[in-house]
């Protein structure tokens, strides 16, 4: 008996949690998802009917320089970066990784209002207002 293992295929086309090719690896952390955030974004996906998990980035706006961007991924894009976190896929654009690394995305609710909200360790300033951060 050998000593190998061998692996599906479903388990070698599966996403890691650091994809092999992503420059800077070592340097960065994964984005990913609380358990509420997850819930919440596979409760949608299946009450929309279609969708494969959630596309996160980030664009130049707002008075401290970026904001983010989040919609729900219909299909990855060739560009795309893929994390799972609790069975959700995550996608992230390459420019907008080095923004996003080590961000864990929450889903809160406060008072009356509730919505998803980003633990971004890499936020160095943030508006009053909320929208928009500087890194």
């Amino acid at each position: 008996m050998s000593a190998c293992t061998t692996t599906t295929s479903e388990a070698a086309e599966a996403p890691q949690a650091v994809p092999v090719n992503w420059q800077g690896a070592e340097r960065a952390s994964p984005v990913t998802l609380s358990a509420r955030a997850a819930d919440h974004i596979a409760k949608f996906l299946a009450k929309r009917g279609k969708g494969i998990g959630i596309r996160l980035g980030v664009r130049t706006s707002g008075c401290s320089g970026m904001a983010y961007k989040l919609e729900f991924a219909d299909g990855p894009n060739p560009e795309d970066i893929e994390f799972i976190s609790h069975g959700v896929k995550v996608l992230v654009d390459p420019k907008s990784l080095p923004y996003l690394s080590g961000t864990e995305l929450d889903y809160a609710r406060e008072g009356l209002n509730e919505g998803f909200k980003f633990n971004n360790p890499n936020v160095k300033d943030a508006c009053g207002c909320g929208e928009s951060f500087n890194v």
